[in-house]
């Protein structure tokens, strides 16, 4: 069994006050998750436990297949564990529906993917104040080109994504995913799909807007640069813990 112990902590800002500091954002005990295929079952996850504090940054990396992927949607609460116990901000999830656990991860947990994830027929101001209308934020669209103008995109408040390139999209979809100022954040391979000279924009941006909301920030990275910034690195294969640093 792995566990990664809670880390270093940052200022809520104005985030739901009501969040226990004491409570890890993410807990994952002795987790497991096999998957069924043509060929018979096949374990992607197993005896993975996984302690993630308020405010920590947590670099995930392993080979293609080891598991990294999974182990974001089993945290997320998107893929039920076959195995173990998966807490979000002290609850179990096992105890959840899927309207609980989205009731749950409101306005608390976002999720940012190499594939950016916007809505085709929304332009990118109403991409980003989706949450927040969500969430029923009186300002939501205030908010929302306020967040666009953060990551430089305040002359594209009315584009759609197809008009926008690679490197844009997905820093639309950082302005989605920190506007609600979550306590807790999934980014699985977020510069992926970037040229060098984006990634590293993104990179940073990602980095200055989790300072800025204290948020707690598990990445899956191949990136070993991009890894060796935040606080941990976790290595992953075939779905095990094989080294912390």
């Amino acid at each position: 069994m792995f566990v990664l112990c809670k880390g270093g902590r940052a200022p809520l800002n104005s985030r739901d006050e009501t969040l226990d500091d004491d409570i890890p954002p993410l807990a994952l005990e002795r987790v497991g998750l096999t998957l069924p295929s043509a060929a018979g079952p096949v374990e992607i996850l197993r005896d993975l436990s996984l302690t993630l504090g308020a405010g920590e940054r947590v670099a995930l990396v392993g080979p293609s297949g080891s598991g990294k992927s999974s182990l974001i949607a089993v945290a997320a609460g998107l893929e039920r564990p076959s195995a173990g116990r998966v807490a979000l901000f002290g609850q179990d999830l096992a105890r959840l529906d899927e309207d609980g656990r989205a009731r749950l991860r409101r306005g608390r947990v976002s999720l940012v993917f190499q594939s950016f994830h916007l809505l085709p027929n929304m332009t990118a101001e109403e991409n980003v104040a989706a949450p927040l209308e969500i969430a029923r934020r009186p300002n939501a669209m205030a908010e929302a080109r306020a967040w666009l103008d953060r990551v430089g995109l305040s002359a594209r408040l009315r584009h759609y994504p197809h008009q926008l390139s690679g490197g844009e999209q997905q820093r639309v979809a950082l302005a989605r995913a920190l506007a609600p100022r979550p306590a807790l954040i999934f980014a699985d391979e977020p510069t992926g799909n970037l040229d060098s000279s984006n990634a590293g924009h993104v990179a940073d941006l990602l980095f200055d807007l989790v300072d800025e909301t204290g948020a707690a920030l598990l990445l899956v990275t191949h990136d070993a640069a991009l890894a060796g910034r935040l606080q941990r690195v976790v290595t992953l294969r075939d779905g095990h813990p094989v080294a912390a640093a």
